[in-house]
């Protein structure tokens, strides 16, 4: 192979090296586009920039949507020039970005691929360093790439990529994400995430000692808690241990009980209106959640129906004057309740601690539909062993079947269309240049 060709072949495989990563990486925060305005809420916040907070959802929209249409421009190879550059200054600016969350972890991790893989500082790091490579590669031999379409499609491509991507973002922001990656996904049993096995390896800890001035560390095996000459100074994790999926689901009542167990077990559905903060929830669906509460407590059984929030007594107060809420109200943290929806308000309805359904406040089932919808939930089966209710998670997983081929198929079938057109104009324009007589000059 010459030189020329070893050039192509690597600069074909750097771009579709960092074309299919930032793809990935922006899909993934458009999937969760509360996540990663949460995350962007930590680095205004970690960078003295708090007083920027109103920007955390148009970051959250514009960043993965300039990465998805970055990844499909230069997957595509369109605006060659253009497009490398803009990998280019990108990578230029989140190397020395990740290296300083690195060494100072600032934030607790970059949120580079949202919440579907979670990579710590140093890993993100050591990832964006050969992305930072083949970035510069790509950039110098940008000629060397094979376009799928002409100059002129161009303009389409990137604007049609871009503006997906911001739909597809404001799908996920006003309804559900379509896919959970977090743990409270609906099928799966809560007490179940939160076991720890008995043979589940432990922390293993650093107990740090002092003599004579010197400061040493020991494991627990030979640490000289017994030699009065060393002094005990501190203990650290150097090896963690097992960390179950769900590690706190804690739940207080206005007398500061939590009655995490008593919610878990319950047999009845179990409605939980979760509001993370009160003051920015959304009241205008209000009807519908009044008439889910109305249903509960006209029950024969009594269904149990909570709000739970992480706002003061005087937010809940002004809440229940607004809305004329009778419903009681429990607390919990504000990241809890921020992981276990995306909707500020959102429903989730368990049974044993089952969850069976999760509803953003925008799907909420009108009166219409409301009894039926109920009805199926409870007569929903169980898995005795694993508490899971597989028909809820099979169903779960067809619908998000359907959702991507619909989405997959919406963006690349009018690529395909604008390909065809553009392939033959090109030859058609191709063909009426070779007809041209020649003229002398």
């Amino acid at each position: 192979m010459n030189k020329k060709k070893y050039i192509k072949v690597l600069a074909e495989f750097c771009r579709i090296l960092i074309g299919v990563t930032f793809v990935f990486s922006g899909v993934v925060k458009a999937i969760d586009p509360t996540g990663w305005a949460i995350k962007g809420g930590e680095y205004l916040t970690a960078f003295g920039l708090k007083h920027y907070a109103w920007m955390e959802y148009a970051l959250s929209f514009n960043v993965s949507s300039i990465e998805f249409t970055l990844g499909i421009c230069l997957l595509l190879a369109v605006y060659r020039k253009w497009t490398t550059l803009g990998v280019l200054l990108m990578m230029c600016f989140m190397t020395p970005l990740t290296l300083y969350l690195a060494l100072f972890s600032p934030v607790a991790d970059c949120g580079c691929f949202g919440d579907a893989i979670i990579l710590s500082n140093w890993a993100t790091f050591f990832k964006n360093v050969p992305l930072l490579t083949a970035a510069i590669i790509v950039f110098i031999y940008h000629k060397r790439l094979t376009p799928f379409y002409s100059f002129r499609a161009n303009w389409f491509v990137a604007l049609f990529a871009y503006l997906f991507c911001m739909a597809f973002c404001y799908q996920n922001y006003t309804h559900l994400p379509i896919k959970d990656f977090r743990p409270y996904k609906v099928g799966l049993n809560i007490h179940k995430l939160m076991e720890i096995p008995e043979d589940a390896p432990q922390d293993e800890l650093l107990f740090i000692y002092e003599k004579d001035g010197v400061k040493k560390e020991f494991t627990l095996e030979d640490s000289p808690f017994d030699d009065a000459s060393w002094k005990f100074v501190d203990s650290k994790i150097f090896k963690k241990g097992f960390i179950p999926v769900i590690s706190s689901f804690e739940l207080y009542n206005k007398n500061g009980d939590n009655i995490e167990d008593f919610i878990l077990s319950q047999p009845r559905l179990t409605f939980l209106l979760v509001l993370p903060a009160i003051k920015e929830a959304n009241d205008v669906h209000i009807n519908k959640i009044s008439a889910i509460y109305d249903y509960a407590v006209e029950a024969e059984a009594k269904l149990p129906f909570y709000g739970v929030t992480a706002s003061s007594e005087e937010d809940i107060e002004e809440w229940r004057e607004n809305t004329g809420a009778d419903y009681p109200f429990l607390t919990a943290d504000d990241v809890l309740l921020k992981t276990m929806i995306r909707s500020n308000p959102g429903l989730i309805i368990l049974k044993n601690g089952t969850i069976l359904a999760k509803w953003h406040h925008n799907d909420i089932p009108d009166e219409e539909h409301l009894v039926e919808a109920i009805m199926r939930l409870d007569s929903t089966p169980i898995d005795e062993d694993d508490m899971t209710a597989p028909e809820i998670l099979a169903e779960k997983n067809q619908k998000e079947r359907i959702s991507w081929l619909r989405i997959i198929t919406g963006f690349t079938l009018p690529l395909l269309l604008i390909w065809i057109y553009d392939f033959f104009r090109n030859r058609h324009i191709r063909k009426k240049e070779r007809n041209l007589p020649i003229t002398n000059s």
